[in-house]
């Protein structure tokens, strides 16, 4: 009798979940399981180690940015306003995805390094033939880093320079103004 492959899924989102809000040190093999509610024996069969889990996660990381990239190239707003929109935070799949490999990243997962290494670097790809030169490609991105880094702080406006609304919106105009063709 095979395992439906949810509970794969739920055992991920565990350690996804684990990871993000308390660290790669508080996401050991025993509380992954109490997490997702399923048994050690449960947790080794979908996964026979943590490196298994780590693996996994990257994985999740690199098809979601997979799909982020379709998104960016078929966008109608077009691809650095797409980019720089999605660049805030918004608690998605993508989001948590990649500050789970980041905490392992942290955590000297080299693994983790060279996937967030491997995802910026198809993003940069992906934007360059859209923006004049390699300055403005730098400026996207630096400015994509810093409204993802922002947004992680919550609503706090003392705490975060995050532009909602007209106000992001106006930045990404202004942005897309001085950076694309």
């Amino acid at each position: 009798m095979s395992r439906p492959p949810r509970a794969r899924e739920i055992v991920l989102d565990a350690f996804e979940q684990i990871l993000s809000n308390e660290g790669a040190r508080a996401a050991t093999m025993d509380a992954v399981a109490r997490q997702a509610g399923v048994s050690k024996g449960g947790l080794l069969y979908h996964f026979a180690s943590k490196e298994a889990l780590e693996s996994a996660m990257v994985d999740r990381l690199l098809k979601l940015v997979a799909d982020d990239l379709a998104e960016l190239e078929s966008a109608e707003e077009g691809s650095v306003t797409y980019f720089l929109r999605t660049s805030a935070a918004e608690d998605d799949n993508l989001d948590r995805a990649m500050i789970a490999v980041a905490r392992l990243a942290q955590s000297g997962s080299e693994p983790a390094r060279d996937a967030i290494r491997t995802v910026r670097l198809q993003w940069e790809d992906a934007l360059r033939p859209h923006t004049r030169d390699a300055l403005a490609l730098d400026l996207v991105m630096l400015l994509a880093d810093g409204l993802s880094f922002n947004s992680t702080m919550g609503g706090d406006a003392q705490l975060s320079s995050v532009p909602h609304g007209e106000a992001l919106d106006t930045l990404i105009e202004r942005v897309v103004g001085l950076t694309t063709w």
